[in-house]
């Protein structure tokens, strides 16, 4: 009598880690996969390379001043119009810190 105790407690600790378990990887769902560099989870969406602005002539990331596509393709999306390339996502928390310095950069290259 004590052993089918015993095997129906496991069998329902068992059963409430696996429910639990499926709470918590719904949730983890949710949030945004890791990407290159350190995975920080960007304030606003990337939007896909075809961002009808204007484009950004620079072969370089205005922020980290790698060469573009060295990290693997660029992260390219808009701002205020301005098409923005960036080499990794972690340079888009330091272009949402001061984009304004950053859209400076991008500019003046397009009228060199």
């Amino acid at each position: 009598m004590k052993k089918s105790i015993q095997y129906t407690l496991l069998a329902g600790c068992a059963f409430g880690v696996l429910a639990f378990n499926s709470k918590l990887t719904a949730a983890d769902g949710a949030a945004p996969a890791m990407g290159c560099c350190s995975g920080m989870t960007m304030a606003t969406p990337m939007a896909e390379s075809n961002t009808n602005g204007v484009p950004d002539l620079l072969k370089t990331c205005p922020v980290s001043g790698e060469k573009l596509g060295e990290m693997g393709k660029p992260n390219v999306f808009s701002y205020k119009g301005q098409e923005v390339k960036l080499c990794c996502k972690s340079c888009k928390k330091d272009f949402d810190k001061n984009p304004d310095k950053y859209i400076k950069l991008i500019r003046a290259a397009d009228k060199k």
